[in-house]
């Protein structure tokens, strides 16, 4: 039997699996025929491997609504994106504006900064369910603040920040705005005009249903972003220095070709079936599990209430049983698939007033069913029951 029809895959905040199948079926064609070096050469397969990335570029515009393509910079995944922008960006004394719901890939090449070049950092606390007030914000801007961070959609709670509202804000007063899709991408609308987004860190392994390895930064035409990397670009070679041209100033050494074809191949699925309705299967699913989990004694189900907006993220503990310990129960009795811990996010444990024990977390994704959640509702059930026995 393959895995695909024994496990209940309920990490897809991590990843998503398993990928559509024309995913695939890009990946294994890029390999067989483009899989010469894109930019490196004038021979038909480098050209061919060349026209891939670019076809890519311009799915990724089309779905984010960006107006050049060439302003997409292509990552291994969003650490690398966010690192990029936020190293890219800041310099000695600058100060930022974050939440408490900042993923590590945030917190900590802010924390290295500060205490390298003497930055400063505002966290804006949520309350308990994610829910962040802007007037907050607004209330923590000063004459040296320089970027505002936002995680679109909490990896834990799943709450949705309000984007639009922030993008705002931070164009009223002159700030650069950041925004860390990880959780949003390719099951949440984004259009990076109408939100005002100047930097747009996402992934490709898991909303938008691309291989591993994958992901990308939007870099606004008029933001001035220092490159992570430099090296080799295939163009201006004569020239010691990183070329200014996009996007070879930001991808230096050779790039994923066969990775990006499956995640254009992934994107396309998505605009076919559409981002709405992939957020409402999502959260139909969630509501579901939601309320299953509610009914079992003991059980705490963290983020937005029932009826609210939220991803397909729902974090939960149960009482008198260690969420790693449930995490593998689940796994090795019932065959289900999902993430215990602090999910690389402590602040927004803190939050949440979990950062003591960790929680349980379970994705679902675009091919997540009703049943996958009956199992899930059931396992639970049967280890919270035993637990107090």
């Amino acid at each position: 039997m393959s895995p695909q029809n024994s496990i209940v895959y309920l990490d897809h905040a991590a990843t998503s699996w398993p990928k559509p199948k024309c995913v695939q079926e890009a990946m294994w064609k890029a390999m067989e025929e483009e899989g010469a070096n894109p930019g490196r050469g004038g021979h038909v397969m480098a050209v061919q491997a060349g026209k891939r990335l670019m076809r890519a570029r311009m799915a990724i515009a089309e779905l984010f609504h960006i107006q050049n393509p060439l302003d997409i910079a292509f990552t291994l995944n969003t650490t690398m994106a966010l690192n990029m922008a936020i190293m890219g960006v800041l310099n000695a004394g600058d100060h930022v504006i974050a939440t408490s719901l900042e993923h590590n890939s945030v917190r900590r090449p802010l924390g290295w900064l500060k205490k390298e070049l003497g930055i400063s950092v505002t966290y804006i606390d949520t309350d308990v369910h994610g829910n962040l007030d802007v007037k907050q914000v607004e209330a923590a801007i000063n004459n040296k603040t320089k970027l505002l961070i936002c995680n679109h959609s909490s990896n834990l709670l799943g709450t949705i920040l309000p984007v639009k509202e922030l993008g705002l804000l931070a164009k009223h007063h002159g700030l650069l705005f950041l925004v860390d899709a990880a959780q949003s991408a390719g099951v949440v609308p984004i259009d990076v005009q109408a939100m005002g987004i100047d930097m747009l860190a996402f992934p490709g392994h898991k909303g938008l249903l691309g291989p591993t390895g994958t992901g990308a930064l939007y870099i606004h035409p008029e933001v001035d972003v220092k490159p992570l990397l430099y090296g080799g670009t295939g163009s201006h070679s004569e020239e010691v220095e990183q070329p200014e041209t996009r996007p070879d100033r930001y991808e230096a050494g050779t790039p994923n070709t066969i990775g990006i074809a499956g995640l254009e191949a992934g994107i396309r699925f998505i605009m076919k079936q559409t981002v709405n309705r992939l957020y409402e299967h999502e959260w139909e699913l969630t509501q579901q599990l939601m309320k299953g989990l509610m009914t079992i004694s003991g059980v705490r189900v963290l983020g937005p209430k029932l009826g609210e907006a939220r991803t397909g993220i729902v974090a939960f503990q149960v009482h008198a049983l260690d969420s790693s310990e449930l995490a593998f129960r689940l796994d090795r009795e019932f065959g289900i698939a999902v993430r215990a811990g602090y999910h690389c996010t402590p602040l927004a444990h803190a939050t949440a007033g979990t950062i003591g024990e960790g929680a349980v977390r379970a994705s679902v994704g675009w091919n997540t069913t009703v049943e996958d959640i009956e199992k899930l509702v059931a396992a639970v059930k049967h280890c919270s029951e035993n637990s107090q026995k």
